[in-house]
């Protein structure tokens, strides 16, 4: 009952607050079904880069057919790309599906019914971490990458066999609206969190002075794309000293000591969007500073470097902290090429200004976003500047979780602030964030196969950054639980040093599809470091 008042009562405070613009002349439901206009709240002006409406979800005359009691009937709203339901408390799960339906600003079209991923907090902060005790978090499902559009609907169904592993796909044909607003019945939505409302996402342009510019993509050639058998099994135990505090710090601008590397003839994405000029804000100096010992200052892409350059600097970065041994054999992968923050437009003023350390890399967690696939490479930018802005003023978190993200085109890019060869602690493993990094492939791959350029990006991209603590792609590490629902907290995990989501958190993610491509991912990266 208090989820339905408080929805009740925010959707009238927003639609008092919150007239959306007059909707486009071209806008239309579907046939049979009204569109109103929605109460739209925005968080940023017109001057700033991006924003994101809130409409809270409300109950809705109990509909037979789809059996949902909470939603948005059809509305139009202002242009957005990015969709996500949230929730006010972190730890509370939607026991049920929740689908939405989007129209097409270019056409007028509705799509049919889409499932959102429901299982998403598990990509968070450590349960006992300062980000998660902030005060600001809360729970949400995964984003869905809609492309432009101007109208939704939204549907919850509670406990109604929600599917396990699926890719946000048709869901039904949504022949006309799911039941009208109304007073609806308590008793049905008792099993929902409270708070309930939809976050539309306008990830709007590259900052000025901002770069969509795309770095190589992997090595077109080669087979790591390959099928290989699915590899399994709880991680076995093992013992680990208790971690290291991790230390907070803001990057200064500092000299740069960047050195070229080979290009393997990188050419942004076709219809990618072109790189600006302009002031940087201090915020991102700081975060371009901290890639200054790799790139000069601003700089919106990382070059890629051969296998000698890359030893060369190894040294440069490490050499105190390296042993004779791998000061005469370093096993690293050449340093692929990253898009940087800057490249792909991020607004440094959403996330926190300091950095966070964690004290090292002992592994890697690859995921996959479970935004859906319907996404050309050009966009890639755009998905992640939508991300960076869900996880901050959706989600509440500092910055976005991810370490690094990668496209099926097989593009690197930079994910949270802080350096890329740097132990930035991320927010993508709850449970297994420190001492590790996180890499999302960007799509969603319970059913679809994801593409070989991505799987050998992922592969590449481990090499070198496993490569920079001394890790073996093909061995165990010994990790230590911060909390999670396989692992109490203090619990110590025999875990492969490049994991699977999954692996850590009981959780569908990274998609079984991407998941059998992990054995691929850990060979290829240990020839890359020479093993």
């Amino acid at each position: 009952m208090r989820g339905i008042l408080a929805s009740s009562v925010g959707v009238t405070c927003a639609a008092a607050l919150a007239l959306p613009l007059a909707p486009p002349a071209a806008a239309s439901g579907p046939p049979g079904a009204v569109v109103p206009s929605g109460a739209v709240a925005s968080s940023a002006g017109a001057d700033v880069p991006g924003s994101t409406q809130s409409l809270p979800l409300r109950p809705l005359t109990h509909d037979r057919a789809s059996g949902a009691v909470l939603g948005l009937t059809p509305r139009t709203v202002r242009t957005f790309s990015l969709l996500g339901v949230v929730w006010d408390d972190p730890s509370a799960d939607v026991h049920g599906r929740v689908q939405v339906r989007t129209r097409a600003a270019g056409t007028g079209e509705w799509t049919d019914w889409q499932d959102v991923e429901t299982h998403y907090t598990e990509h968070g902060a450590d349960p006992d971490s300062s980000e998660a005790a902030s005060g600001q978090v809360r729970g949400a499902t995964a984003p869905l990458w809609v492309g432009e559009s101007d109208g939704v609907e939204v549907r919850v169904l509670p406990e109604a066999g929600e599917p396990e592993d699926v890719d946000p796909v048709d869901a039904g044909s949504g022949e006309g609206a799911s039941g009208g607003e109304g007073a609806g019945d308590a008793g049905e939505v008792t099993t929902l969190p409270a708070g309930m409302r939809l976050d539309l996402v306008d990830p709007g342009e590259a900052e000025p002075g901002e770069s969509a510019e795309g770095a190589e993509p992997a090595e077109p050639a080669g087979s790591a794309g390959a099928a290989e058998s699915a590899e399994g099994g709880e991680p076995a135990e093992g013992g680990e000293s208790a971690e290291r505090g991790e230390s907070a710090e803001g990057a200064e601008p500092a000299g740069s000591t960047g050195s070229a590397g080979s290009a393997e003839g990188g050419e942004p994405a076709e219809g990618a969007e072109e790189p600006r000029t302009g002031v940087m804000t201090a915020a991102a100096k700081a975060a371009s500073a901290a890639n200054s010992a790799l790139v000069p200052l601003g700089a919106t892409r990382i070059p890629s470097l051969t296998a000698e350059e890359t030893r060369e600097e190894l040294v440069t970065l490490r050499g105190s902290e390296l042993t004779e041994q791998q000061r005469a054999k370093p096993y690293i992968g050449p340093r692929p090429a990253i898009v940087t923050r800057r490249g792909w437009g991020a607004d440094e003023s959403l996330r926190e200004k300091s950095f966070v350390y964690t004290s090292t890399v002992k592994a890697a967690f690859v995921h996959h976003t479970a935004s859906g696939n319907n996404y050309t490479c050009a966009q890639a930018p755009s998905l992640i500047r939508g991300f960076y802005r869900y996880h901050t003023r959706s989600l509440g978190w500092r910055d976005i979780g991810y370490n690094f993200l990668v496209d099926k085109c097989g593009r690197i890019y930079e994910g949270r602030a802080g350096g890329v060869a740097k132990p930035v602690k991320g927010a993508h493993t709850m449970g297994f964030n420190s001492r590790t990094t996180g890499i999302a492939v960007i799509g969603s791959y319970g059913s679809k196969k994801p593409s070989s350029k991505a799987v050998k990006a992922v592969a590449r991209l481990t090499a070198w950054k496993l490569g920079l603590h001394g890790m073996n792609p093909k061995k165990k590490t010994s990790l230590t639980s911060g909390g999670g629902n396989l692992y109490a907290k203090g619990k110590k995990v025999k875990m492969k040093v490049i994991s699977g989501h999954r692996d850590g958190f009981n959780t569908s993610c990274p998609g079984g599809k991407l998941y059998k491509k992990l054995s691929s991912v850990r060979s290829k990266a240990a020839d890359y470091q020479g093993r």
